[in-house]
């Protein structure tokens, strides 16, 4: 973490965004009106579950990054629909948001066994290993943009792992610019007019000083995202408000210049050829594709490449 504070450019993980106040605030992110892939993918998700649930017939659904697990309750309650849902299995680094939602899900589903797991998805995935099958691995809400190319291969190369050739792993991306979406309109996404995602933003901060002792003034940042058109993604950067040094415990302090930025994040969009080529490498096919009519987002159904 130091180290990336200290490159250049600057930068910060972001899975440290997701304590509790920010898995709060980024559920309030996907209820914005400006934050458009919630709402697309739920429709994907309610044009097309019932009937890939009733012929492919999932008895498990895993879901990483579950967050309050309101995208997979379409895919549960497909599979409560078709008969064949057993397991519910929602995993997430933020332990008592996770331990709410996993409550509530009890409470729904009645029928079906709830298995929270506490993990963080960046590290290697280990599941139960009785989970029945077939099994659904779902990685939603297009996060897999938020790493780095060579980080999302080896993500998807851990889930291929933990996959038999009955599953099925179920992607949601959120598409390049085309001829019905614009870059503004992506960048809109990341810069509501509310200031919620700039709170998000900056709260990555504070969970720094919570979990590290530093000693970041949230008040001398500011929110900025942008769509970077080569590297195709959204980038979002803290911005340093004045000249400043930030302090850890035992360490020499980081020096930040007025209007010097560190990156808090990326959002990586893409197309069809992208996601053949990161399946590729990491031993996945893609078997489905289901886009919508205007190119703004799509969900992948994927198999391992036997």
């Amino acid at each position: 973490m130091l180290a990336a504070l200290r490159s250049k450019p600057r930068a910060i993980a972001s899975k440290y965004h997701y304590d509790e106040a920010g898995s709060r605030l980024f559920e309030r992110i996907t209820r914005l009106d400006e934050y458009y892939p919630t709402r697309r993918e739920r429709a994907l998700l309610e044009r097309w579950m019932p009937s890939c649930v009733a012929e492919l017939r999932p008895a498990t659904l895993v879901e990483l990054g579950a967050g309050s697990a309101e995208k997979s309750r379409i895919v549960l309650d497909a599979m409560v629909d078709s008969g064949c849902g057993r397991a519910y299995v929602p995993v997430d680094v933020s332990a008592e948001f996770l331990r709410r939602t996993a409550d509530a899900l009890a409470a729904e589903y009645p029928r079906l066994d709830i298995v929270p797991e506490v993990a963080d998805i960046t590290e290697p995935l280990d599941l139960p290993a009785e989970l029945p099958g077939p099994r659904w691995i779902a990685f939603l809400g297009s996060t897999l943009g938020n790493f780095e190319t060579g980080e999302a291969v080896s993500l998807l190369a851990r889930i291929a792992s933990r996959m038999r050739s009955e599953d099925h792993f179920l992607l949601g991306v959120d598409l390049r610019p085309g001829p019905g979406k614009t870059a503004a309109r992506i960048e809109l996404a990341y810069n509501d007019a509310e200031g919620v995602t700039a709170a998000f933003s900056l709260n990555i901060l504070a969970v720094l000083n919570r979990e590290f002792g530093s000693d970041f003034d949230t008040k001398a940042f500011e929110h900025r995202s942008s769509y970077n058109a080569d590297a195709g993604r959204i980038e979002t950067y803290l911005r340093s408000v004045r000249d400043q040094s930030v302090h850890f415990p035992g360490e020499e302090p980081i020096p930040l210049r007025r209007g010097e930025p560190i990156r808090t994040e990326i959002s990586a969009k893409y197309d069809r050829p992208t996601v053949d080529g990161l399946f590729s490498d990491a031993g996945l096919r893609v078997d489905r594709w289901l886009e919508d009519e205007d190119g703004y987002y799509a969900l992948v159904l994927g198999r391992i490449d036997d």
